[in-house]
C-alpha cells in the first residue's frame, strides 16, 4: 500500500493569513504520513487545525504526534486540534529535546495555562500520553511494522529530525536546523541516506543566510546538496520564510527544479504519494 505524505502547514516562524501567501500556504508546520490506517503527525503548528477537522470525519483510532521541538510555530495549533477534546480518541505525543527540560507534558501545559490560554491541558477529553526520548534513539513501538529513527538537529533550544520507515518507504522530516557552509551535517546525512522523500528546512536563500547565522535555519540550496550527496529520491522544500510571498516562492520553485528534477516546493493541502 502506498505511503502518502500530506502537507497541512508549510510555513515557518509565524502563520501568514494573507492574500499574498495563498498559493503555497500560510499555516505553520504540520505534516501527516499515512499508510492505510496508520497515521503519523509531524508537528502541531497552525496547520494541525485543518488536520483535526479531517480527523473528525474518520473512524476513531490511535494517533501519534511527533514534535521536532516546541517553539511556537510548531505547537501553537495544538490547542485547536479538535480530536483531543473528544472522548474515545487516543494520542501519544512525543518529543526528543525536553528530557532534561521538564518534559513535553510540562511545555504543552505551560502553553495552555492562564493567562496565555483559557483552556488548560487538563481539559482534554481524549486519552493522552506524553512521552520524552532523546534525539538519536530509534522508536520501534509506535505501530507494528514501522520504525522511526531520530537525530539531533542544530537549532536553538534543540530539535529532532525524524525518519519514518513504513510500507517499504522512508520519509525524513528535517526542520528546524542550521547548516555550516561547506561542512555537511553528518547527523542529517546519516538520517536521510537513500530516503524516498526528505522534507527539509529551507527558510532562507543562500543570499539571505549570512545575515541569519545563529537563527537555526537552513537554505533550499543546502537541502539540494545534502539530498544529492545522500542519494535521496525526492526533496520537499519546506518551512517557508513568512517574508517569501507567492511570487518569491514561485521563483524558488523554478530555480530548484532547474537545478534538480527531484526537488519540489511543499504546498499546503497537497500530498506526495510514494507508491
Amino acid at each position: 500500500m502506498a505511503v502518502t505524505v500530506r502537507f497541512w502547514g508549510v510555513r515557518g516562524s509565524i502563520a501568514c493569513p494573507s492574500p499574498d501567501h495563498v498559493g503555497f500556504g500560510g499555516n505553520t508546520s504540520c505534516i501527516e504520513v499515512l499508510n492505510g490506517e496508520t497515521s503519523i503527525i509531524l508537528d502541531a503548528g497552525t496547520g494541525i487545525r485543518n488536520l483535526g477537522l479531517d480527523y473528525m470525519r474518520r473512524p476513531q483510532r490511535p494517533g501519534i504526534l511527533l514534535l521536532t521541538h516546541t517553539h511556537w510555530d510548531h505547537i501553537n495549533g495544538f490547542p485547536f486540534f479538535a480530536p483531543v477534546f473528544v472522548p474515545g480518541w487516543r494520542f501519544r505525543v512525543l518529543a526528543g529535546h525536553l528530557a532534561d527540560a521538564g518534559g513535553v507534558h510540562s511545555v504543552l501545559a505551560s502553553q495552555m495555562a492562564e493567562p496565555l490560554f483559557p483552556v488548560p491541558l487538563s481539559a482534554l477529553k481524549a486519552e493522552m500520553s506524553y512521552e520524552d526520548f532523546r534525539a538519536g534513539e530509534a522508536l520501534t513501538d509506535l505501530y507494528p511494522g514501522m520504525v522511526v529513527r531520530t537525530a539531533p538537529l542544530n537549532h536553538p533550544n534543540g530539535a529532532t529530525g525524524y525518519r519514518v520507515e513504513l510500507g517499504g518507504k522512508s520519509v525524513c522530516y528535517v526542520t528546524d536546523t542550521e547548516h555550516v557552509p561547506g561542512s555537511p551535517d553528518q547527523n542529517v546525512l546519516g538520517l536521510i541516506e537513500g530516503a524516498d522523500l526528505v522534507i527539509y528546512d529551507s527558510t532562507y536563500t543562500e543570499e539571505e543566510f549570512p545575515s541569519k547565522v545563529g537563527w537555526g535555519h537552513s537554505t533550499w540550496e543546502e537541502g539540494l546538496r545534502l539530498c544529492r550527496q545522500a542519494a535521496v529520491k525526492q526533496l520537499a522544500i519546506f518551512h517557508h520564510n513568512p517574508d517569501h510571498d507567492d511570487a518569491a516562492m514561485a521563483v524558488i520553485e523554478c530555480e530548484a527544479a532547474r537545478r534538480w528534477s527531484g526537488a519540489t516546493v511543499a504546498r499546503e493541502n497537497t500530498a506526495v504519494v510514494l507508491g
